[in-house]
């Protein structure tokens, strides 16, 4: 992790202190969003957007859960945004960066909105995460590999995670 990244890393954990659970989600989401771009071998601009990405995307559920008592999904991706905005801003990452992140963030519940190999990597490593995390049953892995897994390595990672599956 270079050192920009390091501090985005360091950011998401103050925002999220005393949370172990989800710092430790968005670290999980991280490593398999970098094996997964890594394997694909995406680019260096789009793996740099997908390490960010991974380490934000839920950088707006303490804010929605102080706002509206709850975070919905919904929640998520409207108060995120703003927030990673203000992080990468303070750490100079370009205006194009800045967006991007943004820009998933701001959909990263929203399946239909996936637009590029970027987003798509970081949607697949969020559920690898989750799929555990929340104990999913059997059936939603299988649907949700059937119907929103693209990338083969991260259709590989869920055989490897779930070899009892038909995947």
């Amino acid at each position: 992790m270079d050192n920009r990244l390091s501090k985005v890393a360091s950011a998401m954990m103050l925002k999220n202190k005393g949370d172990r659970r989800r710092i430790e989600h968005s670290l999980k989401v991280y490593a398999y969003a970098r094996q997964l771009g890594l394997a694909e071998s995406i680019d260096s601009n789009l793996l740099e957007i997908l390490e960010i990405t991974a380490l934000l995307h839920d950088i707006g559920i303490h804010i929605a859960e102080k706002k509206y008592g709850k975070c919905t999904s919904i929640d998520q991706e409207a108060e995120g945004p703003p927030v990673a905005w203000e992080i990468l801003k303070g750490l100079n990452y370009s205006a194009e960066v800045i967006e991007r992140v943004c820009y998933i963030i701001s959909k990263h519940h929203t399946f239909t909105a996936v637009d590029n190999i970027d987003f798509q990597l970081l949607v697949e490593a969020d559920f690898l995460v989750n799929s555990s995390e929340d104990n999913m049953s059997d059936h939603q892995i299988i649907h949700f590999a059937q119907n929103i897994f693209q990338s083969e390595s991260g259709m590989e990672c869920l055989r490897l995670l779930y070899p009892q599956l038909d995947l």
